[in-house]
């Protein structure tokens, strides 16, 4: 028997009299493991607005619901973001004080306590608090493109968006409601949560990782200061590379630092293939006095497949060290810095233009 489907405006269902108040007594249609704490939640100052439904899950999160009836979902997930981090300070004790709001007076404290506390499986408050994490549900009849492709993207960045669809059908004198999860879906849910845990963890690394490589070039700059003046209007930052000039466009000297290696460099890119081949060898036709002006060998590398090419000197520690040794990386670092721009301005400044 095919059930034909129907809509909530044919039907007159409203969204807070009716799907809300249906949602909040059948609260698992939404995922297991919810704890209704209240409707039309809005204890704050300086707003009027309020959440359809604010929810509490095992994990000690609270969960945004936000509900419409339309069938493209208007611009509910940037509402539920804002009440999301409206909410996202709340204790658990404010929870259970949300929660016993909505109960009878009598002992409505006690009870809310008893009852938040079973559904988390603690028996003291002070055995756990609000993860600070705020899920988020939206539920609406159905979700533009527009909407999806947000929240998709959202979440790679770390948010937990849920999108639930609800479609009505008419079948004889009742209205059954199929409620279906679009995003994510239900087979990919698990491996999602892993991949962006692991996204997470990846960019908690790096920023560690930036956080280091600044410190490091921070003080390879003061370093500099009592040495020469090439550095001495650079900034510190993140990026693996550090340049100064050589008095000439397409010149560059370059510091370079990775966890375990670094290097000072020539750096050669000229417009054209040509040009910078011709720059190269000439100065390496003059290697000789280049070197001995320098004080040592240097590496003369032309770059497969690019346009550049670069005279340099290597290192084989980074900033991987312990940082109570960089000096003794950096010195020698700044010390080449100075033999490598006075080894090659002038046979630079010579080339032909």
């Amino acid at each position: 028997m095919v059930v034909p489907e129907t809509t909530f405006a044919n039907e007159k269902l409203r969204e807070r009299n009716d799907l809300q108040r249906l949602l909040r007594a059948n609260i698992n249609a939404l995922g297991q493991d919810l704890f209704v704490l209240a409707e039309e939640f809005g204890d704050w100052s300086g707003s009027s607005r309020r959440i359809d439904l604010l929810c509490l899950d095992r994990d000690a999160r609270l969960v945004v619901v936000e509900l419409k009836r339309t069938e493209d979902g208007g611009h509910m997930e940037l509402q539920a973001i804002r009440y999301a981090a409206m909410v996202s300070t709340m204790t658990l004790e404010r929870a259970i004080q949300t929660y016993a709001n909505t109960l009878p007076s009598d002992d409505a404290l006690g009870r809310a306590t008893t009852e938040i506390l079973t559904f988390l499986n603690i028996s003291r408050i002070d055995e756990k608090e609000l993860s600070g994490d705020v899920r988020i549900v939206l539920v609406a009849g159905d979700f533009s493109q527009e909407l999806s492709t947000s929240v998709l993207w959202l979440n790679k960045r770390g948010l937990d968006i849920a999108c639930i669809r609800l479609k009505p059908y008419r079948l004889g004198e009742a209205v059954i409601i199929d409620v279906a999860q679009l995003i994510p879906l239900p087979e990919t849910e698990d491996y999602l949560i892993r991949l962006r845990d692991q996204e997470q963890e990846q960019r908690r690394v790096a920023t560690g990782r930036f956080d280091v490589i600044r410190q490091f070039w921070s003080r390879y700059i003061e370093l500099s200061k009592t040495m020469t003046n090439l550095l001495a209007n650079r900034k510190t930052t993140q990026d693996n590379w550090l340049t100064s000039g050589l008095g000439r466009s397409g010149f560059m000297l370059i510091s370079r630092v990775q966890s375990n290696s670094a290097s000072v460099e020539c750096y050669i890119r000229l417009q054209e293939r040509e040009q910078t081949e011709r720059a190269f060898k000439t100065l390496q036709s003059e290697k000789a006095q280049i070197e001995e002006t320098f004080g040592g060998s240097l590496v003369w590398e032309e770059l497969v497949g690019d346009v550049a090419t670069r005279i340099k000197i290597d290192f084989d520690q980074g900033y991987g060290m312990p940082t109570e040794k960089w000096q003794d990386l950096q010195s020698p670092m700044v010390d080449s810095l100075v033999r490598l721009d006075r080894a090659l301005r002038g046979p630079i400044e010579r080339l032909q233009r």
